[in-house]
């Protein structure tokens, strides 16, 4: 098109390359034919490598504009986030409470909430109400995994006012959650429970989340507080079981998710099941507060990772104990 449009002159055609990618094109229009080509000149050659430096600097800034955008919403995404997640623990009579999340990307899959199942009462009453426990893992990490853990809290939040059994709240929250879960390719483990501190009862149902481990202080040994259950968001007809446990004086119940156990160190080392039961079983033997228990099964998982090495999945913990 060029050459019909320009009949009289030579035109030559010099690719601006950058990192081995074409970053644009150079023409040249002469009027004497016959002159030999401009691009074996040196100084042709220096024009053409400052425009090669000129356009890469150009798409780097632009890309880098493009991320620094994707971080601010990222950013933004966290701090909503970080705020579905309660601020501090409830005062519920009788308990020692802690609680903590640490994700391994700036939005997380992990999910906790206390919720009273009464409304609309005073502090105070609140205090000696049914409590609503419940712990949650989406698979996987990041901004998939942080939109769906929000929704799923919404669903629950709703749920959990109707007083239901933890089974039937299970049962009812898989199938509202189906469609949405269903159609990201996702599921959800999760274990939900409540606790009446007028008679220390616990009432519990498990969607495949890791159960809970339990420190009976009468005994000095740890149990596990497991029901069957399916995960959310796989099976239409998935049935949930409730079980239930009188709590006493001095027991001690931790919630977690799968990052905890599943935390390695440079060795490819997992710190696994074993290993937490075996570092709650020594601090409960102590007269730690759930903060202090909280903190130092931190700072084990820091030790056993290693410095400068960053949790591979999101690491989320509950404690209570009663007083």
């Amino acid at each position: 098109a060029l050459k019909n449009k320009f009949k009289k002159y030579k035109i030559e055609t010099k690719k601006i390359i950058s990192r081995g990618k074409c970053r644009g094109f150079i023409y040249i229009f002469s009027e004497d034919i016959s002159r030999r080509s401009i691009t074996e000149d040196s100084n042709f050659n220096f024009i053409e490598n400052c425009l090669a430096v000129g356009l890469e600097n150009y798409y780097l800034i632009k890309t880098k504009k493009k991320h620094e955008n994707v971080d601010r919403e990222i950013s933004t995404g966290a701090e909503i986030q970080s705020q579905l997640l309660p601020d501090y623990c409830p005062i519920i009579h009788g308990i020692d409470m802690a609680a903590h999340c640490r994700p391994a990307l700036q939005l997380g899959g992990d999910y906790y909430d206390f919720m009273c199942l009464k409304t609309n009462i005073s502090e105070k009453r609140k205090e000696k109400s049914r409590w609503a426990f419940v712990i949650g893992d989406v698979m996987g990490k990041g901004i998939p995994a942080g939109l769906l853990m929000t929704m799923l809290r919404g669903m629950l939040r709703a749920e959990v006012l109707t007083g239901l059994p933890p089974d039937r709240i299970l049962h009812d929250l898989n199938q509202l959650a189906l469609n949405d879960l269903d159609q990201s390719h996702r599921f959800v483990t999760l274990f939900y429970s409540d606790y009446d501190p007028r008679t220390r009862k616990l009432r519990f149902a498990n969607a495949a989340h890791n159960p809970p481990l339990l420190w009976k202080s009468a005994d000095q040994k740890i149990f596990k507080l497991d029901a069957k259950g399916f995960v959310l968001g796989l099976q239409k007809d998935a049935e949930y079981h409730c079980g239930e446990i009188k709590l006493n004086q001095n027991d001690l119940v931790l919630y977690y998710t799968d990052g905890v156990i599943d935390t390695s160190n440079s060795l490819g080392q997992r710190f696994d099941e074993e290993r937490l039961i075996k570092t709650l079983s020594k601090l409960c033997k102590q007269s730690y507060t759930s903060q202090e228990i909280l903190n130092k099964i931190f700072k084990k998982l820091d030790d056993f990772t290693g410095q400068n090495r960053h949790l591979e999945d999101d690491a989320s913990m509950v404690i209570f104990q009663l007083k």
